[in-house]
């Protein structure tokens, strides 16, 4: 596909998606999602990227949510057919890590871009919040559910229901990004993150996140059930025998993904 509104780049094992529209500060339209999806699945499919990034053209906006010349059109059976909460649930699925680098403003779809990301890591200048109810709607690509998990329910109701946006800080404090750095260092910092997990064995950091998503919402018996057959995989795996064979000869490991 030939994108017009995100760019699609690599560095190293790193696949970058750039949502590209900063005159309208990088709103999330129709066909900004299908591209993105599309990106998704490329780097998906690519066994040279161990992580994807996501961020925004330019210094001042992250994604600032649905574009509103298209949310006005919107009807009931638009809220219930596959878009961008569908897509929303496939970066959370995906079998890489994801970070989100919030380069500025994050509201709402952009807000709910960054939830379904594994990490969050954010500029200082960055905002983010969920205005929705501004507009009498809510947030319908997983921001309910997302950010009460992520913040506790007190205070995602808080944040719903007042439509504050939080400055990065405050969104660092209550556990919304992992971390905030200056505008100048967002790279550097995203980089090393994504360095430290490249470090790890890939088959392990795909099963650490299946058993983390999909052990949240169960009784603790099935999770733990879970979490046992998925070290019985990897206690099976070559790269268990490489990780732990280079621990004992003081070397990096080479692994493979198997």
């Amino acid at each position: 596909m030939e994108y017009q509104n995100i760019s699609l780049q690599k560095e190293g094992a790193i696949g970058i998606i750039k949502i590209n529209r900063p005159e309208v500060r990088n709103a999330l339209d129709g066909k900004t999602v299908q591209e993105m999806r599309d990106a998704l699945q490329t780097l998906e499919t690519d066994q040279e990227i161990h992580v994807i990034v996501f961020t925004g053209e330019g210094n001042k906006s992250f994604a600032a949510g649905a574009d509103i010349r298209q949310l006005r059109e919107k009807q009931a059976l638009d809220a219930l057919a596959p878009g961008m909460s569908a897509f929303y649930r496939e970066i959370e699925n995906s079998t890489k890590a994801t970070i989100a680098a919030i380069n500025g403003f994050a509201l709402g779809g952009g807000c709910e871009l960054a939830m379904s990301c594994d990490i969050r890591i954010a500029a200082e200048h960055a905002k983010i919040g969920l205005p929705e109810l501004n507009l009498s709607i809510i947030p319908g690509a997983g921001g309910t559910q997302r950010l009460a998990r992520i913040v506790g329910k007190g205070r995602a109701l808080d944040m719903i229901l007042t439509g504050e946006m939080l400055s990065a800080k405050q969104a660092e404090q209550i556990g919304l990004v992992s971390q905030c750095v200056p505008a100048e260092e967002l790279w550097d910092a995203v980089k090393a993150k994504a360095e430290k997990i490249m470090a790890k064995g890939p088959l392990a950091v795909r099963l650490a996140k299946l058993v983390v998503n999909q052990g949240f919402d169960l009784d603790m018996g099935t999770a733990l059930t879970m979490e046992k057959l998925a070290q019985a995989i990897l206690f099976n795996s070559k790269d268990k025998n490489e990780g732990t064979q280079a621990f004992i000869e003081k070397r990096r490991a080479n692994f493979q993904g198997r």
